[in-house]
C-alpha cells in the first residue's frame, strides 16, 4: 500500500481524499494557492506546500510545481481528484516519469477516451452502442451540413475535444446549421485549441445515465451500477441519484455490461465513468441508450454510488494504484437502498445564478441525517478564483421518496450564511411533481426555470416567529415561548417588517401585555423552504430601515458602507438618503427618520460595520 500521498487538488475533493487516506494510515500532502492558504484541506493534511498565486493557471494547473512538491515532501503518489489536471494524459505521464505513482488510469487510456470522435470509433469496434451521428475526418462545412441533413434535425454539434458543456450547439433546422457550426468552432478553438467537431442526433427526451466502472492492473473490470444525472442546467449537473428511476434489471444488465466492455476496450485501470444518453420518451430501454463519453477520473457524484454499494471508491483507487487487485468481484456487489446528492453552491438563482463571493460566517448541517462532503467551514472564504461549490449534500434512504424527503429536510434545516446559496432552488427542484414521479430529462430545469428560481415570500407563520423575536416575548426565552404571538388575539397592533431583499411585510401581533418582555433582536433570521431570510423592522420613518425613533441610524445587519451622502452638520429632510449599506449582496439605502441635522456621523465609505453599529445621529431642529 502507498505510504504517502499528495493530493493535486483543493476544496471538497481534497478533503474527501484526505479522509480516506487518514483512515488507511497514509500520510497526506496538500498543495495550495495564495487564496487557499487558510483553507480546510490545507489544515487537514499532514503537510502542505504553497504552489503559486490564486489563479488556477498559475498554481493548480501547473504540473511541474505539483510534481516538485511531491518530490520535495517525499510523497510516493499523486491523486488528481477531479477537474484541473485529472484527465491530462501529459501530466499523468510526467508523474510516472518522475518515479511517482499516478492514482488514476494509464495515460494511454486517458488519451484514448479524451477525443470524442476517436472514443466513439473505439466503442463501435467494441460493440458498445453509440448515438447516431458523424465522426468523420472530413471537416468541411459542406460535408458536415450534408451529414446533419442526413441524420435529421434536431442535431447536436459537439467539439471533438470538448467538455464541461463547452463547444456544444443544438441545431433545429438545416437553415440554422452554418451559423451554429461557425459559433461552435470559435468556442472550441478558444477553449480547447481544437476546432474539430462531430455531429450527433439530438435526443428529444434525453436522460443522462452513467455507469461507475473500476479496473485493476490484473485485467479485472467491474461496474458499480448506474447513476442518473439528468437534472442539469447548461450541461452542468445539479442533482444526481443512484440507482436510476425507472431502470429495470434487464436494461441495467445491458447498459452495465456495455460499460464494462467500454472500459476493457481501453485497458482501463482505476475509477472511471461511462456516460450514456438515453431517449426516455418511452421509458428506459436498452436499445435507446447510447454511449456518449468516458470520464477517466473520479466523478463529483461518486458518493451516491458509495452509499448504495457500501464501497469507498477512493480506497479502491489507492489499492489499485498500489498494485492490488479489486477488493470485490462483480457478484459481490449489489444495490442497497437509494442515494441522492445535491450540489450546494454560493450563488443566487434569482439573479441568473450569480456567484455569491465572501466569508462564510455560519455553516451547520445535521450530519446524522446526511453526508456532507465539503471543503468549507465557518470562517472560510468563497473565492472568485474557483468554482463556488460549498458542499455536496448526500442522503441514503430505503426508497427514492424517502431520499427526496431527507434531502429536502437537510437543505431546509442547513445553515450557510450570510452568503446567498442555491439551497432554495434545490429544495423547490426536489419538490417538483415531475421529479418526484421520476419523470426526468435534461431539459426539466430549463422548462421550469422561472418557477424554480423565483424566491417565495416567507409564510405568515415564519413572519410571526420573526416578529416575536424582534419585539421580544414574555417569559424566559424568545426561542421557546409562543405567548408573544397569538393568532386571533383580541387587542392587536401592526408590526412592519422587511427582509434583506427589500420586501415589506405587515404582521399583526397582540398589544403588549402588562408583563416584562425579553429584549427583542435588531435583526433575526428565519429558514424556510431552503431559503434564509434576514428580517428586521421596516421603520416607516426611515424608508429602507436602519433609523430609530430617537434619530439614531443603526446598521440593520453586518455589511459594508459603500457610499455616504451627507456630512456632519448638514440639514436633511425626512426620507433623504444618508448612506448606502451593502449587505447580503444587496444594497440598502438608509434614510433620515425626520427633518433635522446630522449631529453625528461615525462612518466613511468603504468601512465594514457590524449589526447595531451606530452609523449616524439625526437631531431634530426645534421651532
Amino acid at each position: 500500500m502507498i505510504k504517502s500521498l499528495l493530493i493535486a487538488n483543493r476544496g471538497e475533493i481534497a478533503c474527501r481524499v484526505i479522509r480516506t487516506a487518514r483512515r488507511l494510515g497514509i500520510r497526506t500532502v496538500a498543495v495550495y494557492s495564495d487564496a487557499d492558504a487558510k483553507a480546510l484541506h490545507v489544515r487537514s493534511a499532514d503537510e502542505a506546500v504553497h504552489i503559486g498565486p490564486s489563479p488556477a493557471r498559475e498554481s493548480y494547473l501547473v504540473g511541474e510545481k505539483i510534481i516538485a512538491a511531491a518530490l520535495a515532501t517525499g510523497a510516493e503518489a499523486i491523486h488528481p481528484g477531479y477537474g484541473f489536471l485529472s484527465e491530462n494524459a501529459e501530466f499523468a505521464q510526467a508523474v510516472l516519469d518522475a518515479g511517482l505513482v499516478w492514482v488514476g488510469p494509464k495515460p494511454a487510456s486517458i488519451t484514448a477516451m479524451g477525443l470524442k470522435d476517436a472514443a466513439k470509433a473505439r466503442m463501435i469496434a467494441a460493440g458498445v452502442p453509440v448515438t447516431p451521428g458523424y465522426l468523420g475526418e472530413d471537416q468541411s462545412p459542406e460535408r458536415l451540413q450534408a451529414e446533419a441533413d442526413a441524420i435529421g434535425y434536431p442535431v447536436l454539434i459537439k467539439a471533438v475535444a470538448g467538455g464541461g458543456g463547452k463547444g456544444m450547439r443544438r441545431v433545429e433546422s438545416s437553415a440554422d446549421f452554418a451559423e451554429a457550426l461557425a459559433s461552435c468552432r470559435r468556442e472550441a478553438a478558444s477553449s480547447f485549441g481544437d476546432d474539430r467537431v462531430l455531429i450527433e442526433k439530438y435526443i428529444l427526451s434525453p436522460r443522462h445515465i452513467e455507469v461507475q466502472v473500476f479496473g485493476d492492473a490484473h485485467g479485472n473490470v467491474v461496474h458499480l451500477f448506474e447513476r442518473d444525472c439528468s437534472l442539469q442546467r447548461r450541461h452542468q449537473k445539479v442533482i444526481e441519484e443512484a440507482p436510476a428511476p425507472g431502470m429495470d434489471e434487464t436494461t441495467r444488465e445491458a447498459v452495465c455490461a456495455a460499460a464494462v466492455r467500454a472500459a476493457k476496450a481501453v485497458d482501463y485501470e482505476g475509477a472511471g465513468t461511462i456516460e450514456f444518453i438515453a431517449d426516455g420518451s418511452e421509458g428506459l430501454r436498452a436499445d435507446r441508450i447510447w454511449f456518449m463519453e468516458m470520464n477517466t477520473r473520479l466523478q463529483v457524484e461518486h458518493p451516491v454510488t458509495e452509499e448504495i454499494t457500501g464501497v469507498d471508491l477512493v480506497e479502491w483507487q489507492l489499492r489499485v494504484a498500489s498494485g492490488e487487485p479489486l477488493p470485490k468481484r462483480q457478484d459481490e456487489l449489489s444495490i442497497n437502498g437509494w442515494a441522492m446528492e445535491a450540489r450546494l453552491y454560493a450563488e443566487d438563482a434569482t439573479k441568473g445564478f450569480l456567484p455569491s463571493i465572501g466569508r462564510v460566517e455560519d455553516f451547520h448541517f445535521n450530519q446524522y441525517q446526511a453526508r456532507i462532503d465539503t471543503g468549507v467551514e465557518a470562517g472560510a472564504e468563497i473565492s472568485p478564483f474557483y468554482d463556488p461549490m460549498i458542499a455536496k449534500v448526500i442522503v441514503h434512504r430505503e426508497t427514492r421518496a424517502e431520499a427526496i424527503a431527507g434531502l429536502r429536510e437537510t437543505l431546509d434545516e442547513g445553515v450557510v450564511g450570510p452568503l446567498i446559496t442555491n439551497s432554495g432552488f434545490l429544495w423547490r427542484l426536489l419538490g417538483h411533481a415531475a421529479f418526484q414521479a421520476g419523470v426526468v430529462d435534461t431539459g426539466l430545469i430549463e422548462r421550469n426555470l422561472e418557477s424554480l428560481t423565483t424566491r417565495p415570500e416567507p409564510t405568515s407563520e415564519a413572519l410571526g416567529l420573526a416578529a416575536m423575536r424582534l419585539v421580544g416575548t414574555p417569559g424566559d426565552s424568545p426561542w421557546t415561548s409562543q405567548s408573544g404571538f397569538r393568532m386571533n388575539a383580541a387587542a392587536r397592533r401592526e408590526v412592519h417588517l422587511a427582509d434583506q431583499f427589500g420586501r415589506a411585510f405587515i404582521v399583526e401581533m397582540p398589544e403588549e401585555p402588562a408583563v416584562d418582555y425579553w429584549p427583542g433582536e435588531p435583526v433575526t433570521s428565519i429558514d424556510e423552504g431552503g431559503e434564509r431570510f434576514l428580517v428586521q423592522f421596516a421603520r416607516a420613518e426611515g424608508g429602507a430601515g436602519g433609523a430609530a425613533s430617537d434619530g439614531a441610524v443603526i446598521a440593520p445587519m453586518p455589511g459594508k458602507v459603500i457610499s455616504v451622502d451627507v456630512a456632519p452638520g448638514e440639514s436633511v429632510t425626512k426620507g433623504q438618503k444618508l448612506m448606502v449599506l451593502e449587505a447580503m449582496k444587496m444594497e440598502h439605502a438608509l434614510t433620515a427618520p425626520f427633518d433635522g441635522v446630522v449631529a453625528e456621523l461615525n462612518v466613511v465609505a468603504g468601512e465594514q460595520v457590524q449589526v447595531e453599529a451606530l452609523l449616524a445621529q439625526i437631531k431634530k431642529v426645534e421651532g
